[in-house]
């Protein structure tokens, strides 16, 4: 396995890849955050599930949900904060993804949060990603 310079951007390109292609699940290689992005995609209604499991490594395993006619829920991603390129924005200059449709991913002192949580209560901290 490759040495990853970037592990959350390779998570999110494997459920982007995942749910163009049409695979029911994709498996990657476990970590906290990792697991707290797949809580709010799946709170927010991107993935139906995921679950941790510890047969030979830690991995998770992410079901990628699909509407009733066929096509992927989650239309796209983009990876805003990179390892050599990081943002961070105050609680009042988070910004609202194609006008509300999609969500933002902030990363708080208080842990993982959507941007409108994170606007709620006031906290800002480092944008991981888009999603919609």
């Amino acid at each position: 396995m490759a040495v990853l310079s970037d592990p959350i951007s390779d998570f999110l390109t494997r459920l982007k890849n995942a749910s163009r292609a049409g695979n029911e699940f994709f498996t990657a290689p476990h970590s906290k955050i990792k697991e707290e992005i797949a809580k709010i995609l799946e709170a927010e209604g991107y993935i139906w599930n995921y679950e941790v499991s510890t047969e030979n490594f830690k991995e998770i395993k992410v079901k990628v949900k699909y509407s009733d006619n066929g096509t992927a829920v989650l239309t796209d991603l983009k990876r805003v904060s990179k390892p050599g390129i990081r943002r961070y924005v105050g609680a009042g200059e988070i910004p609202r993804v194609l006008n509300g449709l999609g969500i933002s991913i902030v990363s708080t002192p208080k842990g993982l949060k959507t941007g409108t949580h994170a606007r709620r209560e006031k906290l800002g901290g480092e944008i991981l990603a888009f999603v919609w």
